[in-house]
């Protein structure tokens, strides 16, 4: 009778060394523990980057519509039709958005021939996070952005 010195079939799968079968639990555990955030991060920077062109298109846009209008109440009338449309394409939180106008020359603005200047500010909510002791408002991201365009010569003093 010749006797083994190897141990026997159920003893040698439980030793400590033995790693088969656990490699696919590793994938898991770890690719959910890197997979969510990135995923997370890719949604909020997709709504962040459409926000902050919704602002690069709006500040443009109006600069152009108020430096081509004929008069200041042309000129408003166009550009409240401007901002609901850039509100409704982009998906803006109208609350938050703020227009600011200032020419670069003194007096009234905007005057014939004077270059104007556009402001856009905007403020992104981050997706997902609960309004829960105002986490909702502290995580917004501003973004902002500038147009400037010279008002028409043949713009109509009041």
């Amino acid at each position: 009778m010749r006797l083994s010195t190897d141990p026997p079939r159920a003893i040698r799968g439980a030793t400590l060394g033995d790693d088969s079968g656990s490699a696919s639990l590793e994938f898991i555990t770890v690719g959910l523990i890197l997979l969510v955030p990135i995923v997370y991060l890719i949604v909020a920077l997709g709504s962040i980057q459409s926000q902050a062109l919704g602002a690069e298109t709006a500040a443009r846009q109006l600069a152009r519509t108020i430096a081509s209008s004929s008069d200041r109440a042309t000129a408003d009338a166009r550009t409240q039709r401007v901002v609901d449309a850039i509100v409704a394409e982009y998906g803006i939180d109208r609350s938050t958005l703020d227009v600011q106008v200032q020419c670069a020359t003194p007096g009234p603005c905007p005057a014939a021939g004077a270059m104007l200047s556009v402001t856009v500010t905007a403020e992104v909510p981050l997706p997902l996070v609960p309004p829960v002791l105002g986490l909702d408002q502290a995580t917004r991201v501003p973004v902002t952005a500038t147009g400037v365009q010279k008002v028409s010569r043949y713009w109509v003093e009041p």
